[in-house]
């Protein structure tokens, strides 16, 4: 705003003054109150004080309804400084404070005064500290109220964040699934997957043909299959032959031969068990067993099971009992000097370190030699 504006009453002017105010203008047309020119009384501040002649005064304007004084532009930069200034309109006129207008040329220099340089507005970080030395007002705004939807509520919830995870899965796999994205990465793709899963299947295959035990095929002596027990296994099953009641019992070894050039890595065997049929009545007359033990792969191992032979029958007419006895009798009993061969029936029951299931074979064995003897006073 200009400061130094001349005034806008015309009788500064020495114009005869004119009332213009619509608000009081249901005065009859000529009986305004007239005064004189007073702009003498510009120049002598003395001119005023007297009560008939009064100069230029807020008495001398009409009031539309303010009362307080007009603010210049810079009153409210002023009052927030802290350095308002009362400025009164009606002091230009009155010689009462600074003139704002040198239209005739003349100064008064005991009624004026100099007009102050109007101050900076103050930063906002002055005015925070400013607010510290004296009270401040401060105007208690209402919370705004809850603006979250239904479904922005829901979503905070529990429910709601396992419902938006499950939702995620779902698109992840879609997307996975339809070959738009891959995993870990980006790198775990659905065609890497499948090629990958063809690499794991074939060195899977090829772990397991290598590692996978074969069971082992067996062979007998061809000459001996049977042969005398020794040792404490000899000692801790009697030879006995007993017509009341029938029956016998002695111990003999099995002499087998496992075949293990199919495995690419020893056989364990976690035990290998044998039962022994009589092959004309099929009558069990002989069990044995062996506990842990480990083959060499890619050799034909002898193996010497234990068996202990025990049959009881009802009388000595017993076939089985009979085969068995006349098998193991002296030599010399028999004119030309040869005794009947042992027919039976062998099983062979297996349980091999890295095999789920138990394997059995078996086999026949026909004029096999009893591996006893008889004495010649035996019954």
């Amino acid at each position: 705003m200009d400061f130094d504006r001349k005034s806008a009453v015309s009788s500064f002017y020495g114009a005869p003054r004119r009332s213009v105010d619509a608000l009081n203008s249901d005065f009859p047309s000529g009986q305004e109150r007239t005064r004189r020119d007073s702009s003498s009384s510009f120049f002598n501040p003395n001119y005023g004080q007297h009560p008939s002649n009064a100069g230029y005064n807020r008495n001398s304007y009409f009031h539309p309804g303010r009362e307080e004084p007009v603010k210049g532009p810079r009153d409210d930069e002023e009052a927030l400084a802290g350095k308002e200034d009362n400025w009164d309109v009606y002091a230009d006129f009155n010689n009462a404070g600074p003139r704002y207008s040198a239209a005739f040329g003349q100064t008064n220099p005991a009624g004026y005064r100099e007009i102050r340089a109007a101050t900076p507005i103050k930063h906002e970080e002055e005015f925070s500290a400013a607010s510290t030395t004296g009270p401040v007002e401060m105007v208690t705004v209402p919370a705004l109220g809850a603006e979250w939807g239904a479904g922005e509520l829901k979503a905070m919830t529990k429910t709601g964040k396992r419902e938006r995870k499950t939702e995620s899965r779902k698109q992840l796999w879609k997307e996975w699934n339809r070959g738009e994205r891959g995993l870990c990465g980006s790198w775990f793709t659905r065609r890497f997957l499948a090629f990958f899963m063809f690499g794991l299947c074939c060195a899977i295959a090829l772990i397991l043909a290598f590692t996978i035990p074969r069971v082992p095929s067996f062979a007998f002596n061809s000459d001996s299959p049977l042969l005398n027990a020794t040792g404490s296994f000899a000692e801790s099953v009697p030879t006995i032959f007993s017509r009341a009641p029938a029956n016998f019992s002695f111990p003999a070894l099995v002499d087998l031969q496992a075949d293990t050039n199919s495995n690419f890595l020893p056989l364990a065997f976690r035990k290998l068990s044998g039962t022994i049929y009589d092959l004309d009545t099929n009558e069990l007359v002989g069990t044995g067993h062996l506990g842990k033990m480990s083959v060499p792969a890619k050799t034909f191992h002898e193996i010497k099971l234990p068996m202990n032979f025990t049959y009881v029958a009802t009388n000595d007419s017993d076939i089985t009992w009979n085969n068995w006895y006349n098998a193991c009798k002296n030599t010399a009993t028999y004119a030309n000097g040869t005794r009947p061969g042992l027919n039976f029936r062998l099983v062979l029951d297996m349980s091999i370190t890295g095999l789920p299931n138990h394997p059995r074979t078996s086999t026949q064995i026909t004029s096999a030699s009893c591996p006893i003897e008889l004495p010649l006073n035996s019954v």
